[in-house]
């Protein structure tokens, strides 16, 4: 059968059922153990588990479960609370200064804990009450705390980079320092845009009332919420880029240390252990699952030819490698608003990535790119992750379509994040550039 056709026919069969509502694992392995089955006959059963198990036996992955408790671990440990005590001392007096401070606190949370769940839901629980008992224009607040939710997908240790550069076999490090002046780039972008439209439009975010305000003494005080959240990220990034560590075992500092957060916040027992464990387990096994069917999926399709036959077609068309960049950078973005993002890593990470490296891209330039992207799909609906997050938790005369208003401009900022990554690339090399090998 000619390969056009079983990609047409592979690919049409994947998006009816996740159409359908079918999980992402069941919708790619279903796919896979069928065609294969169709198109190699019973020995696929052989192949499929082995290709399954090459995938599961990398020590990388590893880092996945172990940065998920760390990340479960912190937002059980209170540091969330201190954090925005901290930040309502030294920014509430300014207009749209709490929204601004939740934004800086989501950096915070991005990068000590590697994904989005964590910094959405305790900002979500502690920040938004505060803003809209203080006036703040509720979209305004709503979505400060979606943008800077996300954030974890860029700053590392990013949980998506690591299953990237897995699928990839890229350097797990390289993207993860990758990511830290983008990062922090778009989270300021968040801010200034915070600061600017309330210092015009005082009525969006007012700053609190003169009697609610600290003394500078007090404001010193307060730093010291900072020491654990700071000593914590610069001990795990630090170990990952002076080489101390691989990304692996500062992982395993990593939740070592959340653990550490949580004892001396007092928060340490039997019922915030149980919790967080669950938590690890049933995020680390969805990652895993679709891990697994996304190696079935992608064994099938490379052994059939189709990348090649990618690679060929693309490198036959003539035109200039930015279109064909570009048009890679608006396919995410599509697949972004109905599909759910680990499922993109995996099943576009190891078509696109060898695309880029026959057209003469930096791999790892493109892997920030597309964890830029995914960064964007998180927010984008219907299928934006971070939007029904955020309806579970806000109060009563939130609506949806609130939340929707509310992610306009910060996904727009973070679409120009993007397009300055792609236009000065060293945005994203020149730090990896400078670690110790």
């Amino acid at each position: 059968m000619d390969i056009g056709l079983i990609t047409i026919l592979l690919f049409g069969s994947l998006f009816l059922l996740l159409a359908l509502g079918m999980p992402v694992a069941f919708s790619l392995g279903s796919v896979a153990v069928v065609f294969s089955l169709l198109l190699w006959g019973v020995k696929a059963l052989y192949i499929m588990p082995t290709q399954v198990l090459g995938q599961m036996i990398d020590p990388i992955l590893i880092a996945v479960p172990l940065f998920v408790l760390m990340a479960h671990v912190l937002q059980r440990s209170g540091i969330a609370d201190d954090l925005y005590e901290t930040m309502y001392s030294w920014l509430g007096g300014l207009r749209g200064g709490l929204a601004m401070g939740t934004v800086l606190i989501g950096t915070v949370f991005a990068a000590m804990t590697g994904g989005t769940t964590p910094g959405t839901l305790s900002m979500g629980l502690i920040a938004l009450p505060a803003m809209l008992k203080r006036n703040y224009n509720k979209v305004i607040a709503v979505g400060c705390i979606s943008a800077g939710g996300v954030l974890g997908i860029v700053i590392p240790p990013s949980v998506i980079m690591i299953i990237f550069a897995t699928l990839t076999k890229l350097s797990v490090g390289r993207l993860f320092f990758g990511g830290v002046i983008p990062g922090f780039l778009i989270a300021g972008m968040h801010a200034t845009y915070i600061g600017i439209r309330c210092y015009f439009r005082p009525n969006l975010g007012p700053a609190i009332p003169h009697e609610e305000r600290v003394s500078f003494r007090k404001k010193l005080i307060s730093l010291k919420s900072v020491v654990l959240p700071i000593g914590l990220i610069l001990v795990v990034l630090g170990s990952i880029y002076t080489g101390a560590a691989t990304p692996t075992e500062a992982a395993s500092i990593g939740a070592l240390g959340a653990f550490v957060c949580a004892v001396v916040h007092g928060r340490f027992n039997r019922q915030m252990l149980s919790d967080a464990t669950l938590g690890t387990l049933k995020l680390t096994g969805m990652i895993m699952w679709i891990l697994a069917a996304a190696a079935c999926f992608n064994a099938l399709y490379i052994g059939l030819g189709g990348q090649r036959l990618i690679i060929e077609v693309i490198s036959g068309l003539g035109v200039n490698p930015w279109v064909i960049l570009i048009g890679m950078q608006l396919s995410l973005f599509f697949f972004g608003m109905i599909m759910d993002d680990y499922a993109i890593v995996m099943l576009c990470g190891p078509i696109f990535t060898p695309i880029i490296i026959t057209l003469g891209f930096d791999p790892h330039w493109f892997g920030i790119l597309f964890v830029l992207n995914m960064q964007m799909a998180y927010l984008t609906p219907p299928f934006g992750y971070n939007l029904f997050l955020m309806k579970s938790i806000v109060p009563e005369g939130v609506t949806m379509g609130d939340i929707y208003r509310s992610i306009i401009p910060f996904v727009a900022i973070q679409a120009l994040g993007l397009v300055l990554v792609m236009v000065f690339p060293q945005l994203a090399l020149w730090l990896p550039s400078t670690m110790i090998k």
